[in-house]
C-alpha cells in the first residue's frame, strides 16, 4: 500500500509521553502530526510508565484526530520489545524508528509488524540522525518503492547529526545544508515525504520562523516541533502563499483553455509554461484545499 505524498505534514510535535499534562494538551493543537515519544523525551526509570500512560491516553476518549505517531526506543534496547508490543495495540498511523542506518532496520520491524498481523495501515518512519543514515540515505529511501514495505517518511535528527559528526551547524545552518538536500533528495527519489529537524531555542519565533523558510526552500514537507509555540510558524511557512495560490490558478485556467489543451507548452504573461508547472500547480493546489478541509 503506497501512500500518497500530499498528506499535510507540516507541523510534527514531539510529545513526551512521560508527561500527563503535554498528553492531555496534545488532543487541542492545531498541529498536522503528533510524534508521541517513549525514546529520547523519556528517561530509562520512566519508560515502562510513560509507555503505559500513552496506551492508556491513546486508547481513551481524548485520542486526538491529527496524524498519530510514536517514536519507539530501539527493538535492540531493554526497552524496544515491550514499546513494539504496546505500540501494535495501540495502531497509530505510523512508528516512528530511531536511528535508522540502513534497510535493515526498517525491515527488521517491518516483518515483526507482518509476523504479528498488524494493520498495512501502520505506516514506519525512519529517523536520520547518523552519519551512516545519511551516507545510506539513498538505499533507505529506495524502500519507499516497495508496495510491500510501509516506509512513508524520512524525518532528520540534526541534533545528532551534529553531535555525531562533531561539526558546528554554523550560521543558517550552512554547514548541514548538503547534508539536508541528501535526504531531501533521497526522500524525493523514493516518494517519501520528509521532515526538517528541531529547532531548540523556541522562545525565538523570528528565529524559528526563518528556518522553516529556509526548510521549504530545500524542499522539505514540513518541520518537526519541541514546543506548541512553533505550531503557528511552521503551518504558515509550509502552506501555499496568496501569490502561489494565484499563479497556480492562472496556470490551470491557461491550460484548460480549448487552443492549449493539447499543448506541451504555453507563453504565460512573457514567459515559457510547460505542463510540469501545470503538474506543479495542480499538486499546490490539493494541497491548499486539505489544507482549508483542515481548517473547517
Amino acid at each position: 500500500m503506497h501512500e500518497p505524498l500530499a498528506r499535510l505534514r507540516r507541523s510534527a510535535l514531539y510529545v513526551p509521553a512521560s508527561n500527563e499534562r503535554a498528553l492531555q494538551k496534545s488532543a487541542s493543537l492545531p498541529c498536522d502530526v503528533l510524534i508521541f515519544d517513549l525514546e529520547d523525551a523519556v528517561g530509562p526509570e520512566e519508560k515502562s510508565s510513560a509507555r503505559e500512560r500513552l496506551r492508556e491516553f491513546l486508547c481513551g476518549p481524548s485520542r486526538p484526530t491529527c496524524e498519530i505517531v510514536i517514536r519507539i526506543n530501539p527493538l535492540s534496547s531493554a526497552w524496544g520489545t515491550e514499546d513494539f508490543l504496546a505500540v501494535r495495540a495501540i495502531r497509530p498511523d505510523a512508528i516512528l524508528l530511531p536511528k535508522v542506518e540502513g534497510p535493515r532496520d526498517v525491515y527488521e520491524i517491518d516483518a515483526a509488524l507482518d509476523e504479528t498481523d498488524a494493520p498495512r495501515s501502520i505506516r514506519l518512519w525512519a529517523m536520520m540522525e547518523t552519519a551512516r543514515a545519511v551516507i545510506n540515505a539513498g538505499s533507505i529511501a529506495e524502500l519507499g518503492r516497495d508496495p510491500a514495505a510501509r516506509l512513508s517518511c524520512m524525518v532528520v535528527g540534526t541534533n545528532d547529526i551534529v553531535k555525531e559528526t562533531r561539526i558546528s551547524s554554523g550560521p543558517g545552518r550552512h554547514n548541514l545544508l548538503p547534508w539536508l538536500m541528501q535526504i531531501v533528495l533521497a526522500a524525493r527519489a523514493g516518494q517519501l515525504t520528509v521532515l526538517d529537524g528541531v529547532s531548540n531555542d523556541f522562545r525565538d519565533l523570528e528565529a524559528f520562523a526563518c528556518e522553516c523558510a529556509q526548510a521549504r526552500d530545500l524542499g522539505f514537507d514540513g518541520k518537526t516541533l519541541i514546543h506548541p509555540a512553533q505550531i503557528g510558524p511552521a503551518n504558515v511557512a509550509f502552506t501555499p502563499t496568496v501569490e502561489e495560490i494565484e499563479e497556480a490558478n492562472a496556470i490551470v485556467a491557461a491550460f484548460a483553455k480549448p487552443e492549449n489543451r493539447l499543448s506541451g507548452v504555453i507563453s504565460m504573461n512573457g514567459r515559457m509554461v510547460e505542463r510540469l508547472h501545470l503538474e506543479q500547480a495542480e499538486a499546490l493546489l490539493a494541497t491548499m484545499r486539505r489544507i482549508e478541509e483542515k481548517d473547517e
